[in-house]
């Protein structure tokens, strides 16, 4: 397979498509729906990093999985302070049953580092990227910064593109061989539906049509 982080690009270029064309989202970045639909969002971010960060609290002394567990990437302090700013539920969140099955297969992860890796990936590289144009439509249409739009404040990181970099060696310097590296690459796939079914969810429970 090579590079692992080259095959992971190739592997899920579709289904990355998909996601960001999804329903939900579309809306979201055109700006058509209430603040209360983010909020929604954001309460089903609150499980998903929940278990995807336990997962890596589990597998830190992993030599494989362990790299990947970096403290300066942990979204769930900021979710909790950005749900509680926009008026949702910290210690109940409304979860939907889409993120309920996602956060079911993050669970799975904290005990399969090749499994871990993979959501790791899919979730914080997205963010970095295209998370980010959320975080600027939060503010640009519905006048949110700070407190219920941290979760896209990655300061800490330095320069994003220099981390993308380091993330990219960590991937291809993990030791895997070629079919570990293939259940990474088949696991990230998995992860980009769970993300798209969890988002085909947002879409009916704000009143949108579910992508075909």
């Amino acid at each position: 397979m090579g590079e692992l982080s080259t095959g992971l690009r190739r592997a899920t270029a579709e289904v990355h498509e998909r996601a960001h064309h999804s329903t939900y989202m579309a809306a979201l970045l055109d700006g058509r729906l209430p603040l209360s639909a983010y909020t929604l969002l954001a309460e089903q971010y609150l499980a998903v990093y929940g278990a995807l960060e336990a997962a890596g609290d589990a597998l830190a002394a992993d030599p494989a999985a362990g790299p990947f567990v970096i403290d300066e990437l942990r979204r769930l302090p900021a979710l909790r302070r950005d749900v509680e700013a926009l008026g949702g539920s910290v210690d109940a969140p409304r979860v939907l049953p889409a993120t309920a099955a996602y956060v079911a297969r993050l669970r799975e992860a904290a005990t399969d580092a090749p499994v871990f890796v993979a959501h790791h990936y899919t979730r914080y590289l997205g963010d970095l990227a295209g998370g980010q144009v959320v975080g600027k439509l939060l503010e640009r249409t519905y006048g949110v910064t700070g407190p219920g739009a941290l979760f896209y404040d990655f300061s800490a990181l330095g320069s994003p593109s220099k981390f993308r970099v380091r993330y990219r060696a960590l991937l291809d310097g993990a030791p895997w061989d070629e079919i570990e590296q293939r259940r990474v690459a088949d696991e990230a796939v998995r992860a980009f539906e769970l993300n798209i079914a969890m988002l085909d969810g947002m879409a009916e429970a704000t009143g949108l049509p579910a992508a075909a």
